[in-house]
């Protein structure tokens, strides 16, 4: 008598990019913070690595960098793969950001599209034409919204999926509860959806899936790591820090965002009690005496409490996949302990 066939699970209606990792994560990218050396450590350690193409930073007469970039990290994970073939790497994810502001961006869609980047990741806006230059060299368009209703339009947009910003979440975060957001979306996508907001431990990535979300998307720890690429004072707020750490504003951007008390304060400013939100992007020009956003000010999420030290990407990534399979036995022992006490 043949066996029934296993039920159709959530995973299995993912796009095959997004299946056989470690543990469902993808390693948000970090303006600044993410580079080559952090990603290729998270996809060689089973999860999603991203960097922000921004990151890759030009200098006048030089090679383009992002094409450096990109080369290193290609290379490298189809080396590791050649060499481990057991243990292959996660594939890795570029963010670009669709905003009037980027002049740099239909190079750097070009660039991806001629690497062939297996994920997109696209913030600040939906673009129809980028999202058809992902799907040109066979890849997946990822969008973070923070509410319903830019879901919706990321979608009609054709993007293959999305990435709820929720509240708690790092760098320019929502303001709307993971749960509510997470239900809105479910009720009318069946599609990737990726969550973001204070994701610290392998115990809040299976939270994540429980709300319905098929990836957790990670940002702050990563800080905290031996390749990021962020300042030693700066990994230190985050492995001293913990949510009452954290202040909400947009004064430093024009777009609400979390950012460490601390990196405000030595500033001069009071995290309490800030001045007014700037209606653009950036601060003033280079000689005024505010400090720079996301260079003397620095973000973070509201998980940060479970980041104890600085440690090789590859070691928090192992701290997570423990505490995911732990969770995971101890919540299928309590689900049969309910059902055996029916």
């Amino acid at each position: 008598m043949n066996k029934p066939a296993p039920p159709i699970t959530r995973q299995h209606r993912l796009p095959p990019v997004l299946r056989g990792l470690r543990i469902p994560v993808v390693a948000s990218p970090m303006f600044i913070i993410s580079n080559p050396d952090l990603v290729i450590a998270q996809c060689k350690a089973g999860i999603i690595g991203s960097f922000p193409a921004l990151n890759a930073r030009d200098e006048a007469g030089g090679p383009v960098v992002l094409e450096q970039w990109l080369k290193r990290i290609t290379e490298e994970l189809d080396r590791h793969n050649q060499a481990n073939p057991d243990r292959p790497a996660a594939p890795f994810a570029v963010n670009q950001i669709v905003h009037r502001s980027n002049g740099r961006l239909d190079r750097d869609v070009e660039i991806c599209a001629r690497w062939k980047v297996p994920i997109w990741i696209t913030s600040l806006g939906a673009r129809v034409e980028v999202n058809e230059a992902a799907h040109s060299c066979g890849g997946i368009a990822l969008h973070d919204i923070i509410n319903n209703r830019f879901a919706r339009k990321a979608i009609e947009k054709g993007a293959d999926g999305l990435i709820a910003v929720a509240a708690g979440a790092g760098g320019h975060a929502g303001p709307i509860n993971p749960l509510a957001l997470v239900g809105e979306i479910r009720e009318w996508f069946d599609g990737p959806l990726l969550l973001s907001g204070a994701i610290s431990t392998g115990r809040a990535v299976l939270a994540a899936r429980a709300m319905g979300a098929d990836l957790a998307y990670v940002g702050s720890p990563f800080i905290a790591t031996e390749e990021a690429n962020a300042v030693a004072d700066y990994k230190r707020m985050i492995v001293e820090g913990g949510a009452d750490d954290i202040v909400t504003s947009s004064i430093f951007t024009g777009v609400s965002g979390n950012y460490l008390k601390p990196s405000i304060a030595r500033t001069g400013l009071d995290p309490d009690n800030l001045p007014q939100a700037q209606t653009d992007m950036s601060f003033a020009d280079s000689d005024s005496a505010k400090p720079k956003a996301w260079k003397e000010v620095w973000g973070s999420g509201q998980g940060i409490g479970a980041v104890r030290d600085v440690v090789p990407a590859a070691a928090l990534v192992d701290r997570l996949a423990r505490e995911y399979a732990a969770a995971k036995i101890e919540l299928a022992a309590e689900l049969a302990a309910e059902q055996s006490t029916g």
